[in-house]
């Protein structure tokens, strides 16, 4: 029997740089619910709690929004992501 236990990204986010590449290569899927679960993913590597007082988010609602079935408003994504010690940019995108 094979058995088959539940993968989490969390644990595998240990490094700024697995953090960093690990964002970098969900946003390149231009996919909103798996950049949102990157960042879940990334609050719970971080430490969930500390995440939301830095926030200025409540534990809970942090944890709602970056859920799969969240819907997080984009001032909650910013705060997120400046928590987090990033910064938002915007780039041309290269033509193909």
């Amino acid at each position: 029997m094979v058995e088959v236990s539940d993968w989490d990204a969390s644990e595998y986010l240990s490094s700024e740089e697995d953090i960093v590449e690990y964002l970098n290569v969900c946003l390149e899927s231009e996919d909103p619910q798996l950049i949102q679960s990157a960042l879940g993913d990334i609050a719970k590597a971080r430490g969930m709690s500390q995440i939301a007082q830095q926030a200025h988010v409540g534990r809970e609602s942090l944890y709602k929004s970056l859920s799969s079935s969240g819907n997080p408003s984009f001032q909650t994504i910013v705060k997120v992501i400046r928590a987090l010690g990033g910064k938002l940019t915007i780039q041309p995108a290269s033509s193909h």
